[in-house]
Formats: structure tokens, C-alpha cells, sequence
């Protein structure tokens, strides 16, 4: 991602996580670790983690970005890792985020702007993938051949 659009994102840094928090508080709680009152205190993490790795190395290359941005969804078969609704609302608290400061930069160019995207995109799906690869290894539901809970949900046998 361009320097300065890494920048922009850094001035809109307490926006952004303001904005990750109120949607955090409306997506649906899979579970008690889901609770937005327990998942607000990784956000200065997360987007720490997210602004290092669109930062430009030291050659100024940027991240390998994937062929195109996808919607982030998970993999967590029982749907009870908290990971799942923490990333959703992080997508598009970031993705607002990322488009508000493009049009705050006209001289970007239409292809600047997307690979911009999908440089987010990459990173916010590596971060998710392995936070929720990490949550889903330690669950309890893993073995079981299928969750029991107020809602129906997947079966919870992974696939390895």
C-alpha cells in the first residue's frame, strides 16, 4: 500500500477503531467469548498488527495482494469462535476507513485505489485465518460430531 495512504489510515486510527467497536456491538454474539465487552480490549492489538503489515518494506514493496478482494468469512465450522464477528466488523470499520481516505487523495489513480483493497483485504484475511486457525484448535467442539445449542448450527468436525 502507498505510504500515504498507510498515513491517511494512521490519522483515522481512533475513528477506526471507534467505528470497529459500535459494529462489534451490533453483530450477533456466538458466544460468551464473543461479547464485544471481552473482544474491545484487542483492538489496539489488531490494528496494530493490521497498519504493520500494510506498511511498505524497506525496498517500498508493498504486500502481495490476492487476485481479488473477497468478503472475509470464516472457516470455524461450529461458529461460536469469537474471531468471527471481531473480523467482520474490523473489515468494514477498516474498508470505510480505506475509501474515506482515497477521496481525501485525488491524485490517486483508479488502479492505486484498488490495489490499495485488496492489500487490505490480504492482510485483514491472513490475520483473521490465523487468529481463528489458532481459537479453533484450543475448541472443545472440534471432535464432536455435531454442536448442540439454542440455534442449529454446522456440524463441528473440521477438515484436515
Amino acid at each position: 500500500m502507498q505510504e500515504i495512504l498507510v498515513r491517511a489510515l494512521h490519522a483515522k486510527r481512533g475513528r477506526i477503531l471507534l467505528q470497529w467497536e459500535a459494529l462489534l456491538r451490533v453483530e450477533r454474539t456466538t458466544s460468551p467469548l464473543a461479547h464485544p465487552d471481552s473482544l474491545v480490549y484487542l483492538l489496539p492489538w489488531a490494528i496494530d498488527e493490521i497498519f504493520s503489515a500494510l506498511q511498505p518494506d524497506a525496498d517500498g514493496k508493498s504486500v502481495p495482494a490476492p487476485p481479488t478482494a473477497t468478503a472475509l468469512r470464516s472457516e470455524c465450522a461450529c461458529g461460536r469462535n469469537p474471531y468471527l464477528v471481531f473480523f467482520i466488523a474490523g473489515e468494514q470499520a477498516l474498508n470505510e476507513a480505506l475509501v474515506l481516505a482515497q477521496t481525501e487523495i485525488p491524485a490517486l489513480d483508479a488502479a492505486s485505489r484498488d490495489s490499495a483493497v485488496s492489500e487490505l483485504y490480504a492482510v485483514l484475511s491472513h490475520l483473521r485465518d490465523q487468529e481463528i486457525e489458532s481459537f479453533c484448535a484450543l475448541c472443545t467442539y472440534r471432535r464432536s460430531a455435531t454442536c448442540t445449542d439454542v440455534q442449529p448450527v454446522a456440524p463441528c468436525n473440521r477438515a484436515r
